[in-house]
């Protein structure tokens, strides 16, 4: 029998997915949001991995009811997702990788830049994703992923929520807004670092978000869930007792 991968949550990205591992020769096991996911784990106890790629608000209510026969055959893939995401649910140890590509429906995929996979099932996930022409690499440490995450977190939400004021692509705005986008990546930089409880290199995040502007310089800054991205950034400021100025001020001009 073919080794099975499943995949919950079959939208654009997690198509993609699908389609590189059959490429790969695995046979794929979509799980979506009507069905029962423990009757579809003792359908397939033993999986090779359980790929999640639902939106930002379905994680965790997604992992809360994960069934424990495929916890630890995770690969995560979430924007805006941090470590703390997957341990307030027990996970020690998921495969995670940071997506630097884009598929709409309608349209081929768009790679911006090569995406970062980290975790046992790492080669796996890189080589399926290379059936498909699309570049991925594997990271050597927990470290280096958290920082592909912060950038790839900080790269979402510096051009969402400033762009809430500016419209207009991600080139214009650190052209024609650099001021502003530094000021939003200041806040969004102080959130992580709490987040994360962790010191971060932000001169050398700050240059990776530019590298994801420069790679698709006429990307929209915002679409349907930027104002989602700043109250949820809020919230996040809000718990963890943090000022966010920019943010803030954003939030009362484009409200």
């Amino acid at each position: 029998m073919k080794q099975v991968i499943v995949v919950i949550g079959i939208g654009e990205i997690g198509g993609v997915f699908a389609r590189a591992f059959l490429r790969r020769g695995r046979a794929v096991y979509p799980v979506t949001r009507l069905m029962d996911v423990n009757a579809s784990a003792e359908d397939i106890p033993d999986p090779e991995l359980v790929l999640v790629s639902v939106g930002e608000d379905d994680l965790h209510p997604v992992l809360d009811v994960m069934p424990a026969v495929w916890r630890d055959r995770l690969v995560l893939l979430q924007n805006e997702l941090l470590p703390r995401d997957w341990q307030k649910h027990g996970l020690r140890s998921p495969t995670v990788i940071s997506v630097w590509f884009e598929k709409k429906k309608g349209h081929d995929v768009k790679v911006l830049l090569p995406s970062p996979v980290f975790g046992r099932a790492a080669s796996t996930v890189a080589g399926a994703l290379d059936a498909l022409d699309i570049p991925a690499r594997v990271v050597g440490d927990e470290r280096e992923m958290l920082l592909e995450l912060v950038r790839k977190n900080l790269y979402i939400l510096t051009g969402n929520i400033a762009g809430l004021l500016t419209g207009g692509t991600v080139e214009e705005l650190w052209r024609d807004h650099r001021e502003l986008a530094t000021a939003v990546a200041g806040d969004v930089l102080d959130l992580q670092a709490r987040l994360t409880a962790s010191e971060l290199p932000r001169n050398e995040l700050l240059r990776g978000m530019v590298e994801g502007f420069e790679a698709d310089p006429g990307h929209r800054c915002t679409g349907r869930t930027a104002a989602q991205r700043l109250e949820r950034a809020l919230r996040l400021a809000d718990a963890a007792g943090l000022p966010v100025p920019t943010l803030r001020e954003i939030r009362s001009k484009a409200a």
